[in-house]
């Protein structure tokens, strides 16, 4: 069997916080505003994932009313929803992202994300395709105010 989810995030840009993106830790002059580290990448692929087997919604599984949710390190975000999916018998098939900034640069940081998600996994690198957009300076993204990432999943169940 397999089954299909979607995925979306986005996150204000501040002053005085660390840009975290696809679990690696990018060098910019802002971070993303949040309850946990506010990784948008991570946020819209657990989204897609849970989303795909029925797991409602990242929202649901880590609210952002929680302290214990805090500051959170959103690749446990990620490896607790792979072992919500693991219980319920599903395997991640793929995995197509897409990141919306007008900076920073998002594409030389790709590999690294990759590498990162597919260890957080425990899934092949081949398994996950991150791809950077902009927004041709149009709207919140454009005008630089935030970051948004979709996500699109796969998973499978023998």
């Amino acid at each position: 069997m397999i089954r299909v989810g979607m995925g979306f995030d986005v996150h204000k840009l501040v002053e005085g916080r660390d840009l975290w993106m696809g679990g690696i830790k990018i060098a910019h002059t802002m971070g993303l505003l949040g309850h946990s580290d506010a990784d948008v990448l991570v946020h819209a692929i657990s989204d897609a994932l849970l989303g795909a087997a029925n797991l409602r919604d990242i929202g649901y599984h880590f609210p952002d009313t929680s302290d214990a949710t805090l500051d959170m390190d959103s690749k446990i975000i990620l490896r607790d929803v792979i072992s919500l999916l693991a219980e319920k018998g599903y395997r991640v098939g793929n995995i197509d992202a897409t990141i919306c900034a007008e900076r920073p640069k998002i594409n030389p940081h790709v590999p690294a994300m990759k590498a990162c998600l597919a260890e957080v996994m425990g899934i092949d690198e081949d398994l996950i395709s991150i791809k950077a957009t902009t927004t041709e300076k149009l709207g919140f993204t454009g005008r630089e105010e935030g970051i948004s990432a979709y996500a699109v999943c796969l998973i499978e169940k023998d």
